[in-house]
């Protein structure tokens, strides 16, 4: 057993010998049992579940997820910690964090809000429609959703959220009548933000996705990486599974013989340097799935909030709420009007946060 999961283990093992308080989560006790809380560590303000609180990260919890340090430092039960965070009730360092998976970093503020509002399930903000028209439209989509359903069962997708935006004034269009047509031609990760296009059309999406398998859609993405990468291009041949069960370069074959997987081309630009990162930009030739993201690892500068692409990076984590990924442009040819469209959006709110702490 690894350090990290043998620490885990007995983390849980603590957990299940602690008395458990049931008031608020059915499966941690009977009916009005009451338990002694989980020690507060020192600087935190305990709220309980009636005042507001913060407390900073102590250095040997650093890079625990959200869920447990919520649970750790405000003293109460698991069913609360997840439902605090669900309810957008838990910040780190001031932004709302609804994902009890997040790791957060040591140092880090954790603040509870009671009195914040539940984040909205109801649709996207009309703000986040970048551009429509009859044909086409562009949206700037939020970290934690789904671009695509993964499985029938999943909701609240972007492609569904879009569509249900596009069924409304001013969006509509003239005569539309039941459900919005929508087509998908590419993707962006779930904790990955950034520019998407949509099609609205059937010759629409003919033409997007003639361009997007020529490769000259314009596409450029602004990362938080570990270390301090080299400008370049990142060249190989990607397969569903490198050996490991992830995503990975082929081995190259001798001259003349091809390779397996397919082709990816990452040009890399570095942006800005800081002390253990750096801000770099990714402009894609191909769009192959997860390209940036094992790329960067497998040159030894996985991104800042990577969970998944860590091999060849040897230096010390920095945590981050998230995937430090941005799709920042886009551009291509209008489908209709054959003017080229180029659209950029700056970095969210976390990514500049996570950047100055860096500098």
């Amino acid at each position: 057993m690894k350090k990290k999961d043998r620490a885990a283990g007995n983390f849980e093992a603590a957990a299940q010998k602690a008395p458990r308080a049931a008031a608020d989560d059915p499966a941690e006790g009977p009916p009005g049992a009451r338990a002694a809380p989980s020690p507060v560590l020192p600087g935190a303000t305990l709220p309980r579940d009636t005042a507001d609180g913060e407390a900073a990260v102590p250095p040997e919890l650093g890079g625990q997820k959200l869920d447990g340090l919520v649970r750790r430092l405000f003293a109460v039960s698991w069913g609360r910690a997840r439902q605090l965070v669900e309810t957008g009730k838990v910040f780190v360092d001031g932004a709302p964090i609804t994902w009890g998976e997040a790791p957060v970093r040591a140092g880090s503020t954790v603040s509870l809000r009671l009195a914040a509002k539940r984040p909205s399930k109801g649709g996207l903000p009309r703000e986040a429609v970048v551009f429509f028209d009859a044909h086409v439209v562009v949206v700037a989509k939020p970290a934690g959703i789904s671009t695509v359903p993964f499985d029938e069962n999943e909701r609240g997708t972007l492609d569904e959220l879009v569509r249900a935006l596009l069924e409304k004034p001013p969006f509509a269009r003239p005569g539309q009548r039941g459900r919005a047509n929508l087509g998908v031609v590419h993707r962006i990760d779930k904790e990955t933000t950034g520019l998407l296009v949509f099609t609205r059309t059937w010759l629409a999406k003919q033409s997007l996705t003639a361009q997007f398998r020529s490769h000259t859609v314009h596409r450029r993405y602004l990362a938080l990486v570990h270390g301090q990468p080299q400008g370049g291009t990142l060249r190989s041949h990607l397969v569903a599974d490198r050996g490991d069960g992830l995503r990975g370069s082929a081995e190259r074959r001798p001259q003349g013989r091809h390779n397996d997987g397919q082709l990816a081309v990452t040009h890399v630009e570095v942006l800005e340097r800081y002390p253990a990162a750096s801000l770099v930009a990714c402009r894609l030739e191909t769009g192959r799935t997860h390209q940036i993201r094992v790329h960067l690892s497998e040159a030894g500068h996985s991104l800042l909030g990577e969970r998944v692409y860590n091999r060849g990076f040897r230096g010390e984590e920095l945590s981050a709420p998230r995937l430090m990924l941005h799709a920042a442009e886009l551009g291509f040819v209008h489908p209709a009007t054959e003017r080229p469209m180029r659209f950029d959006l700056p970095l969210p709110d976390d990514m500049e946060r996570v950047r100055a702490e860096l500098a």
